[in-house]
């Protein structure tokens, strides 16, 4: 068969990447233009303004302390689960595999519905637990409508972020290598920290970001589980929609500042990511 003449495949050349261009272009003009949007809603020095409002503080502090909290959780959690699912085949696997993605495909707000049944005061492990914490405290201490609500909320709406990350991370390192370093006096363990760890940090910080970005944008899961108590379970997307119906300028600089913490979050990581790569 007979190739096309150069300056017809070139011409088809340019068509195609034209195409691909238009496509890109009204992809990201959709994707960007609410974010415009919100930017351009933010007149120049406004939300500096606000950044004195209590709402703002308290719900800025609930949000960084819980996210935190909830992000290391998931992380002492999930890496071995990760690593498990990376280095080991056994019966059950995919259908462990699918239960960890769950909460990246079910709604928000029925994740909440069944922390509640779980964790609630007649939930399956709440009703045990509530009643040990009330033994313990000698007053009457429940998870539901607590900043340990939040963080629980949190924890499993981010966990299937870092868990996927960290599992492609271990994927990309050579077993050999890690049964060389066997060879050479290392138990598992020691194989495992020493080196697995190092080679696969650029996927495990990346997981470790998008699981922060998740925890501290999480809404429908803690309005459910924890509500919306000023300076005790009111994080930042909570505020925003507080904040909606008394102030539209607060609701906006909460935004905009929730903006602002997801993008410096996603491009230091992306930066750090690039350096450790080098």
């Amino acid at each position: 068969m007979r190739s096309a003449p150069l300056p017809q495949a070139l011409r088809e050349r340019k068509e195609g990447r034209a195409l691909l261009w238009l496509g890109s272009a009204l992809f990201f003009g959709f994707a960007l233009l609410p974010l415009v949007a919100l930017m351009g809603a933010a007149i120049p020095g406004r939300p500096l303004r606000y950044l004195a409002d209590p709402m703002l503080q308290q719900a800025l502090r609930i949000s960084a302390i819980t996210s935190l909290i909830a992000t290391t959780l998931v992380v002492v959690t999930g890496l071995p689960v990760a690593y498990l699912l990376a280095r080991y085949r056994f019966r059950g696997r995919e259908v462990l595999d699918t239960l960890i993605d769950l909460p990246m495909t079910l709604p928000p707000v029925v994740a909440g519905v069944a922390l509640l049944l779980a964790f609630g005061r007649a939930g399956w492990v709440g009703q045990h637990v509530d009643g040990m914490l009330d033994a313990l405290f000698h007053r009457d201490v429940h998870i539901p409508l607590s900043t340990t609500a939040v963080v629980l909320a949190q924890a499993f709406m981010a966990a299937p972020f870092f868990i996927r990350s960290a599992r492609a991370g271990f994927e990309t390192v050579p077993l050999q290598l890690e049964h060389a370093a066997m060879t050479l006096g290392r138990n598992r363990w020691g194989v495992f920290w020493a080196v697995t760890v190092p080679l696969a940090a650029p996927a495990l910080l990346a997981g470790v970001v998008l699981a922060w970005a998740r925890a501290l944008s999480e809404f429908g899961a803690t309005l459910m589980f924890a509500g919306s108590l000023p300076g005790v379970t009111q994080t930042l997307p909570l505020a925003v929609m507080g904040a909606m119906e008394i102030d539209l300028d607060l609701a906006i600089a909460l935004s905009v500042l929730s903006l602002v913490l997801a993008f410096g979050a996603l491009i230091g990581a992306k930066l750090v990511v690039r350096q450790w790569r080098l």
